[in-house]
C-alpha cells in the first residue's frame, strides 16, 4: 500500500476512534481522553493506538485498560464506518504527551511572565 494511503487511512481511524470513544460507557474511558496518534503497518494489518488524558499518565493507563476490553467493540465499529477491506487489530498505549504539552506551556507562560517583570523593571530606571 502506498504511504499516502496509510496515513490517510492512520487519519481516519484517528478520527473515527476519537469519536467511538466518546459513545463508549466504560467508566475507566471517561474524563479527558485524546488519541495522539495511530501508526499503521504497511499492510494495514495492525494499528497502534497513543491514548493521552489531561490529567495525567495513569488516568490514560486505565483509560488504556478499558479500551482493550472493547477491543472488540471498536474495531467492529472501525469496519463499518470506514468499509475497510482488512481492519487492523487495535493495540492502545497510554501516553503523556499532553501532560508533557500542558508543562511546557506552563514554564513558557512563567518564562514570559518573568520577561514582562523585567521589562518592567528596566523601564523604571
Amino acid at each position: 500500500m502506498a504511504g499516502y494511503r496509510i496515513d490517510r487511512v492512520s487519519e481516519d481511524i484517528r478520527r473515527e476512534l476519537a469519536s467511538i470513544i466518546r459513545e463508549l460507557k466504560d467508566p475507566r474511558v471517561q474524563g479527558m481522553l485524546t488519541v495522539v496518534n495511530v501508526d499503521v503497518s504497511s499492510d494495514a494489518s495492525y494499528a497502534k493506538v497513543y491514548v493521552s488524558a489531561m490529567e495525567g499518565i495513569e488516568t490514560a493507563k486505565t483509560a488504556v485498560k478499558g479500551l482493550v476490553s472493547a477491543t472488540g467493540y471498536i474495531r467492529r465499529e472501525i469496519g463499518k464506518r470506514l468499509h475497510l477491506r482488512k481492519t487492523p487489530e487495535l493495540k492502545f498505549i497510554a501516553d503523556n504527551s499532553i501532560e508533557i504539552g500542558m508543562g511546557i506551556a506552563g514554564i513558557m507562560k512563567d518564562f514570559k511572565f518573568k520577561d514582562e517583570e523585567t521589562e518592567g523593571s528596566a523601564d523604571d530606571d
